[in-house]
């Protein structure tokens, strides 16, 4: 029991272990430190880990998640391995009630993934058209928003972004400037974005929602003559609902829309893409049978659901801890084009997520998703959406 008080046990051990379809197998083991206020709140969770990488070999990282208010929030990320891959992240965001007349946020990303993926364009691309690259990104995003009301928001925000697609690394797999000579966004190139986005937000928890709704609508561009090496443009929509079924269970839903009226310079790391463990607004959409990026086009309609429901709780490490089982659907499709039917030729994925939640703002997750005949396991921090 020593090892559940925060008094006695000099950590948390926590183990690492992912199954990622693109990333492979990764083991290892996080060390936990926790800073809780007065109420038994997390106010910092600070966690070191080391591991070990099926492609990559040993690596070291750490992360920091700071929650000094409601209102505030902060992370810092970072990551080495003996080869290729390494990665910072650090943000900040403020104001996320909306609560006063503005909210904003700022981030920084600097990182190296060797084990990216293309298998071509659009939403047939079979399995056996696999080729990868490393993507080496740096990044820099800010956001203020104006807050009508303590639900209504409407926000600018720029992201300039410099993608450096470098030839593949992985051993039997052949290389995306190999394979696709003439696929838009090879070398390098850089884009600055920027967006408008309107959102209405009553849900009762930024992190862990139980009732309310989340609706936001989008527009932006990138243009040659504001500081781009490229072209495009792109509008869309999202809706995340959460429905109490009693205290215990929440039903959540998600339905997402992004379509790309100029997309003809588009490198193909800026377009639609289904795939992955987390639904990314303006970006990706999950499909938890399938990697990252796994289907690619210039539009995409996705929609899923999980059924979140707490079956076990304990005071652990100083706060109250829920376990949480999850079983969830995934659905979507790219195109080019119109996309007929809407639910014609959707990809779909079905699992269970086991989740650990310490309220208010902490949520830890294990998703196994199936589809297509695949397995694929996936772990992290927060929701998918």
């Amino acid at each position: 029991m020593r090892w559940l008080d925060p008094a006695t046990a000099p950590f948390i051990p926590i183990p690492e272990i992912d199954v990622d379809p693109h990333s492979g197998v990764t083991v290892g083991v996080i060390a936990g430190f926790l800073d809780l206020n007065e109420h038994g709140e997390i106010e910092r969770i600070t966690a070191p880990d080391i591991f070990h990488s099926q492609y990559f070999g040993w690596g070291v990282g750490s992360s920091v998640y700071g929650f000094p208010s409601d209102e505030d929030q902060w992370v810092v990320l970072g990551s080495v391995k003996q080869h290729i891959e390494y990665a910072l992240d650090a943000r900040y965001l403020a104001g996320e009630t909306r609560a006063k007349p503005l909210s904003w946020s700022v981030e920084t990303v600097f990182d190296r993934i060797g084990t990216a993926r293309f298998f071509g364009l659009g939403n047939e691309t079979p399995d056996y058209d696999e080729s990868t690259y490393v993507d080496e990104q740096a990044a820099l995003a800010a956001s203020v928003g104006y807050n009508f009301t303590a639900a209504t928001q409407l926000a600018y925000g720029a992201r300039w972004r410099r993608v450096e697609v470098l030839p593949g690394v992985l051993t039997g797999i052949p290389s995306t400037p190999t394979l696709y000579p003439d696929l838009n966004g090879l070398g390098t190139e850089h884009a600055l974005e920027q967006t408008l986005t309107l959102t209405h937000d009553t849900r009762d928890s930024i992190t862990i929602p139980h009732s309310g709704a989340r609706y936001l609508v989008y527009a932006g561009f990138a243009s040659r003559s504001l500081a781009s090496s490229v072209a495009y443009s792109f509008l869309g929509a999202e809706a995340r609902c959460y429905f109490p079924l009693g205290q215990q269970v929440t039903l959540a839903l998600h339905a997402a829309a992004r379509y790309m009226p100029s997309a003809g310079e588009a490198p193909f790391w800026a377009l639609s893409s289904l795939g992955g463990d987390r639904s990314i607004t303006n970006g990706r959409e999950a499909l938890r049978s399938d990697g990252a990026d796994r289907f690619v086009d210039e539009n995409l309609v996705a929609t899923g659901a999980e059924l979140r429901a707490r079956v076990a709780g304990l005071d652990a490490f100083g706060t109250r801890v829920s376990i949480e089982l999850a079983p969830f659907i995934d659905a979507g499709k790219v195109f080019s084009n119109g996309p007929g039917s809407v639910l014609s030729d959707m990809h779909t994925a079905a699992g269970v997520g086991f989740r650990g939640v310490a309220s208010p703002y902490v949520v830890g997750y294990v998703d196994v998703g199936y589809g297509r005949g695949k397995t694929a396991v996936f772990s992290g921090i927060n929701y998918p959406f």
